[in-house]
């Protein structure tokens, strides 16, 4: 999951952007203004859009102090200025990219992804996020934000919360979840599966997991649940088709 940082003062064409880069998977923190953006940059985000004509601190001071602190993170600079002299002054600071308004965003995240495949490969797994209320659930490396905030899982509830987030509504038995989570229903008890639900919960308290008496759980859509945004939301039932019988 890659984490990009964009300086943009227009709030119309900074939505806008930010609704494209998500879309992508690409989890997207915006900023209107340069010097919110400053105070920002030990935060280490996987690459920059700066906007040149930012207000307090322009493009070229964040520029700058980004890559005195971190030269090797890309940094890709917008502009309505198209002249020659600032596109050379932008890439001899160690700008990466150089776009001139206006563009398209689709061209945007092109050139954001050919950057971020060339530094880290392949980026095709990136819309591999599923979202739940105000959470991402990044299934490729198993990690869950709110907020911009990590959720710390053990390896159990993220299988767990897997389990319930790609299934909304279907009912599992303590016995299925235990197949499914422990991999036998021998090495675990049904004991194990309350205690496992309980800490999700706690760790997750917007997971609406309803208790069947007598039987098992099942996971109800959150009322707050958004699909605009960044990545993909799972349908329910789509990848655990045949996996109890």
């Amino acid at each position: 999951m890659f984490q990009v940082y964009l300086v943009e003062p227009d709030m119309q064409l900074n939505h806008l952007l930010s609704l494209y880069l998500q879309k992508e998977g690409l989890i997207t923190t915006s900023f209107l203004e340069g010097e919110k953006a400053i105070r920002s940059i030990d935060k280490n985000p996987h690459l920059w859009i700066l906007d040149r004509e930012t207000p307090t601190i322009d493009g070229f001071a964040i520029l700058s102090e980004v890559k005195s602190k971190y030269p090797d993170i890309p940094v890709i600079m917008i502009s309505e200025q198209n002249s020659t002299i600032d596109r050379i002054v932008a890439l001899e600071m160690g700008c990466d990219d150089y776009l001139s308004k206006p563009f398209l965003p689709k061209e945007l995240v092109l050139r954001v992804k050919k950057i971020l495949e060339h530094i880290h490969g392949s980026v095709k797994n990136l819309n591999r996020i599923m979202l739940y209320a105000d959470y991402k659930i990044d299934e490729i490396v198993r990690i869950v934000q709110k907020d911009e905030e990590m959720i710390n899982l053990t390896s159990k509830e993220f299988d767990l919360l897997l389990l319930l987030v790609k299934n909304l509504y279907r009912t599992f038995s303590r016995e299925q979840i235990l197949k499914y989570v422990w991999n036998d229903v021998h090495l675990g008890s049904e004991r194990s599966v309350d205690d496992l639900v309980r800490r999700l919960r706690r760790k997750m308290k917007k997971l609406r997991i309803e208790s069947i008496y007598s039987y098992g759980y099942r996971l109800l859509p959150n009322q707050v649940l958004n699909t605009k945004g960044c990545g993909t939301v799972i349908s329910p039932n789509e990848d655990a088709k045949g996996l109890f019988r």
